[in-house]
């Protein structure tokens, strides 16, 4: 122990010649040579690469990321403390933090009222529904794409990519090649959805609470995510099976309150537009305000369950279906959600964070949007979604501040929302599907159909500056 002090304070020497070069108006310094923000480098490749390596190493790939985080801020905020200017450090610090935790509250009251629809049972009956129906595996390629598409345009992809992959994997439960291809098919649907809206991918979110681009802004991008969507799953479709699956024998049964929830989900959305349209409040406010009217709903719910005796609280006799209600508790649908990948943004936004306060954000903006086309640079950025998240990269940029057009903004809303398809660690929907379904979705099965995925990506550029050239 007493070596490796010795060894970290040895680590810290080269930069207590350069105190003097601290800034009296608390300015971050330039520390891109060195030797802190070579540690910070280090420190997020093997983060990054570490938690790509999820399946062969066994490890989830949130704690290599918050390690690394936690390594690189401590490592910024010694040096900054053995210099007098501790506060600088920790002011930036906090303010990734806040970033984080707005996105943090957004996702998580999203992703509670689907864990509270699924119990309800909402989704059990649409996944019957669609097998009672009689459609081929191919019709139902396409209705699990669509409505990926469709509903990551109000809640959370993570939330939709995990949704809809749980009703491909139960229609498709004697088919692994569909269940694979539906996968990689939601996938691309669940980013394109939700690139056109502020609601649906993370890094729209990320341009909506910076007031960079209007609500009403953002569906000009409608059609060119359509298109991203439609043409590499019209190539697709004809590696799908004919087949139709075996139908289930089984009533759709709603239990208490689905409908409700439903309702309030609607709601809280509505809340959550107008409270940031005309109060100015962040996405989170909102949401956290439509958690509340769920938890008093669960209260509600629990209150008015059955007794043991088969009664409600008034000697009625109800349903059995209301006796599960008696423990009904809202918090245990916190406690279910996809911690692993939540943790996986925190770690990777404070490292885009630390990598920023050090100077290297900076350095690439002036690369990127400096010396060469906006639009070069935005096409770039968006292929590189492929191998970092959509939701990072996107808060890397904002931490740029580069001076771009709102076309260029909105080109590269689409092109880091649409290009995490490319590759299944991409992008929040990939990444929780790739944990999901395990053994049949894999990163190998995603690679596979790159090509297509990436002619969608530049035919949807092409449309956008087709119809919305007047934003140029």
């Amino acid at each position: 122990m007493k070596a490796n002090m010795f060894a970290l304070l040895l680590f810290l020497l080269p930069g207590m010649s350069i105190a003097s070069e601290i800034s009296p108006t608390n300015a971050p310094l330039d520390l891109t040579h060195h030797v802190i923000g070579y540690l910070a480098v280090g420190i997020t490749a093997l983060a990054y690469i570490t938690a790509m390596s999820e399946e062969v190493i066994e490890l989830r790939k949130s704690k290599p990321m918050v390690l690394g985080a936690a390594l690189a801020w401590f490592g910024i905020c010694i040096y900054y403390a053995l210099q007098g200017e501790a506060k600088v450090a920790v002011a930036a610090f906090e303010s990734n933090l806040l970033a984080y935790v707005e996105l943090l509250l957004f996702i998580l009251v999203s992703m509670t009222y689907l864990n509270a629809m699924e119990d309800r049972g909402i989704f059990d009956g649409l996944r019957i529904w669609l097998l009672n129906r009689g459609f081929s595996y191919r019709q139902l390629f396409w209705i699990t794409g669509f409505l990926a598409f469709s509903i990551s345009t109000a809640v959370s992809g993570l939330a939709v990519g995990l949704l809809m992959g749980t009703v491909a994997a139960a229609v498709g439960r004697n088919k692994p090649r569909f269940v694979a291809l539906s996968c990689v098919n939601i996938v691309v649907a669940t980013n394109a959805g939700g690139s056109f809206s502020p609601l649906g991918g993370i890094s729209t979110l990320f341009v909506w609470q910076s007031e960079i681009v209007g609500f009403f802004d953002f569906f000009s991008l409608a059609v060119p995510c359509l298109v991203n969507f439609l043409v590499p799953a019209a190539i697709m479709h004809f590696f799908v099976p004919k087949e139709i699956p075996l139908a289930v024998r089984g009533e759709i049964v709603l239990r208490r309150g689905a409908k409700r929830i439903m309702a309030l989900f609607a709601v809280t959305l509505i809340i959550t537009v107008c409270s940031d349209i005309f109060l100015k409040l962040p996405p989170a406010a909102g949401m956290m305000a439509g958690l509340a009217l769920l938890q008093f709903f669960s209260f509600y719910l629990a209150q008015t369950a059955l007794e043991p005796d088969g009664s409600d609280r008034l000697g009625e006799p109800k349903p059995a279906l209301w006796m599960d209600d008696r423990n009904y508790d809202i918090f245990q649908k916190i406690g279910n959600l996809e911690w692993d990948t939540l943790l996986f943004f925190y770690g990777a936004m404070m490292l885009i964070g630390a990598l920023g306060f050090v100077g290297y954000l900076d350095a690439i903006a002036h690369f990127l949007f400096g010396q060469i086309s906006p639009t070069l640079a935005n096409i770039w950025i968006g292929l590189s979604s492929a191998f970092i998240d959509n939701g990072t990269l996107m808060f890397a940029v904002l931490s740029m501040h580069p001076e771009i057009s709102l076309g260029q903004w909105l080109l590269l809303t689409l092109t880091l929302g649409v290009g995490g398809s490319l590759l299944a660690i991409g992008s929040a929907p990939g990444v929780g599907l790739l944990g999901q379904i395990k053994g049949v979705y894999t990163f190998g099965y995603h690679l596979r159909w790159f090509p297509v995925i990436l002619l969608g990506y530049f035919a949807s550029i092409a449309v956008h500056f087709w119809i919305n050239a007047r934003y140029f």
